[in-house]
């Protein structure tokens, strides 16, 4: 029996082509993005997963406040590790981890620029699940200067010789390493992000005992059956222990003096599977994706489903009235109205199938260009995981059945006799129906192309909006360190060039600060730190970056004790409280108690952004860079807009010279600046596509439902052009009825997008403000696109001729 239902349904399928490929179209399509998206949906949320201990493994992180400033990071003293380790036996184990500047990778005569390099304790590989293929997990990274390197970099290196026992060296660093391992590459969804791992004892710091510089990440292994808050809840008195003997030693007072007075400090257990969706918690390697954007790009996977199943329906019933004779007839030689709908439901099931398989094929089609927009890597994978096959094809069934049911119910509810004599009606309920499932389509591409206009526009504020200083034409050189004690020749040199304005040395630049220190102000209670944004500059860094002073003056050369001078932002006066900067000075203050040295406020530089418009202006102070420093930090050289090519390669020449061997690498800042917004970007990328796609399949459903209006209104087009009616009223007549539904749909989108875009909005301490055309922009085009579609079929039924369709009236 269920043959004869599977040769029917084949048969009534391929019957009417143009609604086959309608509607095979508009299902493959909706799949493939739904598809897509679900890809990168799992991709997100399966990071880390690969670790054989995930559950068990927590990375600490610090929070706590400081006078008026709050900070939350994951970051960490180096003693922490091996505090956790002698105080909790619940602990298994911990390891340090910590990054390392680009830098440049010498094997004998060859040179290699890696950036993704990173520090870590021979606890590494007990703590995750990453095969040391190579070496002795327990002892190669227990000794300074050795060296694991990934598969796929000793092959870079290698090729397929030995790597094991070889020596390089890396960086300025007078003595070789050697690499004493060899892992697995660092799987894609992991947060941790390396090529080449040295042993963390390689840091000076390493046994290191001072717990208020916190600038690594430390990971611990729990046991197992051990709860998290069992060891979170002793942390208190390891901070009690170490941490509070170094607070009186500075600052002389106790945590308790400490904690009364504002302050905090608290450090706490982050679950490895709360570290890539946690944008809360600043921290090293891969930047984290942010939550929301996970769930929304779910509810729009399943509502693009939703929408293909829509237009299935809509198609399925505005072909109705060409098989209303078909159900009348099987009625009546016996077919019950139960076989009709599984007749009916198994068609919709079969037509699906195909759908899917051509879904699959646009998903294999589209699937690098998707990659390539969301800058990943991500991979269907039908039968390295277990779950995708039987997920398509349970996915395939409920589409199929939900898509059928409804137009399934409807068609075999025909009445034969109103059938056969052509009495039957089709309004009422059912045309309310396909109306409301018309309007729901329209709401989501209306609310998606508004988000994907405010999204642009906000990335656009971002990239256009003043910062306070001219971030154009800066290039800047990451490793300085490679000049040595030469950096104020090299200054000296390049400025020669022509098309040099100014060159500048400092410790940080604007998107890149590195140290946010504290600092105490004279008169005020001890216990009071400030922290501010430390940035160690030269006497050309205001000149370079043509930053403006609001008050005061900047360093110069002619005052000696400018050495023990600053310059505070705006922001710094006015969050700290300060009425009198220039009669005000800070402190800073050395490990051994008793040792202070006091900083005078020279001048006060007005607020600019030096960080991305996704965080507010903080306190920010400039202090004089001592020559002697070994910290090289960054080289800033403004460079004119002639002659571009020219000028990098007379400065390129002029480091060679300076530097022998040393690779000539730099960024323009500009350009370094909209990464920051690379999430905002993929985002924004992911509704446009969508939104045309959801747009499409919509369409495709109107385009059923105006179908369906001219067939089952055919006799009244007729009897209109009869009557004197134009093709231009019967087109009118159309369209209004598709501008009201559109119109009723337009509201509730409006509404909810406000809401949700205000919401979205918040995330950024600076951004526009949703206007009126913006909302009015989304429902045009929306409007525009289906009138073209309801313009088009309307046409064509009012270009019927009357006498064929009354001919039996």
């Amino acid at each position: 029996m269920f043959s004869n239902f599977f040769k029917t349904a084949l048969r009534n399928i391929f019957r009417h082509k143009t609604y086959v490929i309608i509607n095979i179209l508009g299902l493959a399509v909706g799949f493939a993005c739904s598809l897509m998206i679900f890809l990168f949906v799992i991709h997100e949320l399966s990071f880390d997963k690969f670790n054989k201990k995930y559950d068990r493994i927590y990375r600490l992180y610090l929070e706590g406040k400081m006078g008026e400033s709050e900070f939350k990071g994951a970051w960490t003293a180096a003693p922490t590790a091996r505090a956790f380790i002698e105080e909790f036996p619940e602990v298994e184990a911990a390891v340090r981890m910590g990054g390392w500047d680009e830098s440049l990778v010498r094997i004998g005569d060859r040179k290699f620029i890696e950036s993704k390099i990173a520090l870590a304790d021979s606890g590494f590989f007990d703590v995750f699940s990453l095969d040391l293929l190579e070496g002795d997990p327990h002892k190669a990274l227990a000794q300074p200067h050795a060296v694991v390197l990934t598969t796929s970099q000793a092959r870079k290196y290698f090729g397929n010789g030995e790597a094991m026992g070889q020596h390089l060296r890396i960086g300025n660093d007078s003595v070789l390493f050697t690499i004493t391992g060899v892992m697995q590459d660092v799987p894609e969804n992991s947060h941790l992000e390396f090529d080449i791992l040295i042993s963390f004892l390689t840091n000076p710091r390493a046994n290191d005992d001072f717990w208020l510089s916190n600038s690594f990440s430390t990971y611990i292994l729990l046991r197992e059956g051990v709860p998290a808050a069992t060891v979170e809840s002793k942390i208190p008195g390891i901070i009690e222990k170490y941490v509070g003997p170094q607070v009186q030693k500075i600052l002389g007072m106790d945590l308790q003096a400490f904690s009364d007075s504002g302050n905090k400090y608290g450090i706490f257990m982050q679950p490895l599977s709360d570290v890539h969706l946690n944008t809360e918690i600043a921290a090293n390697f891969k930047r984290a994706s942010d939550r929301k954007y996970i769930y929304i790009f779910s509810v729009v996977a399943f509502l693009i489903l939703i929408i293909a199943g829509i237009n299935y329906m809509n198609l399925s019933t505005a072909r109705s009235s060409r098989r209303a004779r078909e159900v009348g007839l099987r009625k009546v030689v016996g077919s019950s109205r139960g076989m009709l709908i599984r007749q009916f439901i198994i068609e919709s099931v079969l037509l699906t199938v195909i759908s899917t398989v051509l879904a699959i094929v646009l998903v294999e089609l589209l699937l690098p260009v998707f990659n390539n927009m969301l800058q990943t890597n991500l991979r269907v994978g039908y039968f390295t995981r277990w779950y995708v096959i039987p997920g398509l094809l349970l996915l395939t069934l409920l589409i199929g059945f939900f898509s059928g049911s409804y137009p399934a119910w409807f068609l075999a509810s025909f009445m034969p006799v109103k059938v056969i004599y052509g009495k039957m009606k089709t309004g009422g309920s059912h045309a309310l129906v396909r109306s409301l499932l018309v309007v729901f389509q329209f709401f989501f591409s209306i609310a998606l192309i508004l988000s994907s206009l405010v999204i642009y526009l906000q990335i656009h504020y971002m990239l256009s909006k003043d910062m306070g200083f001219d971030k154009e034409q800066l290039l800047v050189i990451r490793r300085a360190d490679a000049l040595q004690k030469k950096i104020s020749a090299f200054k000296d040199e390049i400025k020669t060039i022509p098309d040099v304005i100014s060159v500048t040395n400092s410790t940080s630049v604007p998107g890149f600060p590195n140290a946010n220190n504290g600092y105490p102000i004279e008169g005020r209670p001890a216990e009071q730190v400030y922290l501010m944004w430390t940035n160690w500059i030269d006497y050309d860094y205001f000149d370079t970056y043509k930053l403006n002073l609001a008050e005061g003056r900047n360093f110069s050369r002619e005052f000696p004790s400018d050495t023990a001078g600053m310059i505070l932002n705006e922001e710094a006066v006015k969050h700290f409280g300060i009425t009198d900067p220039f009669e005000t000075r800070f402190i800073q203050p050395g490990y051994d108690a008793g040792t202070k040295a006091y900083m005078n406020v020279l001048g006060i530089v007005k607020d600019f952004h030096y960080q991305s418009l996704q965080n507010e202006i903080g306190p920010h102070v400039f202090i004089l860079k001592p020559e002697k420093w070994d910290w090289a930090g960054y080289l800033t050289i403004r460079v004119g807009r002639d002659n571009m090519k020219k000028t990098i390669a007379q400065i390129e020449k002029t480091w060679q010279t300076f530097t022998g061997d040393e690779p000539f690498q730099y960024f323009f800042l500009d350009q370094e600046f909209e990464k920051f917004y690379k999430e905002e970007k993929r985002t924004a990328k992911i509704a446009l596509a969508f939104s045309i796609l959801a747009v499409f399949i919509a369409c495709l459903g109107l385009f059923g439902l105006t179908s369906f209006a001219t067939e089952q209104r055919a006799r009244e087009i007729s009897l209109r052009k009869v009557l004197g009616s134009s093709e231009r009223g019967i087109i009118l007549l159309f369209t209004r009825e598709v501008t009201i539904l559109i119109a009723v749909s337009t509201i509730p989108a409006w509404i909810l997008s406000y809401f949700f875009l205000k919401k979205w909005l918040q995330n950024f301490s600076y951004h526009i403000s949703l206007q009126p055309w913006e909302f009015i922009l989304a429902l045009a085009i929306v409007l525009i696109i289906a009138l073209i579609t309801v313009i088009y079929r309307a046409y064509r039924a009012a270009l019927m001729n009357p006498a064929e369709v009354l001919k039996y009236e």
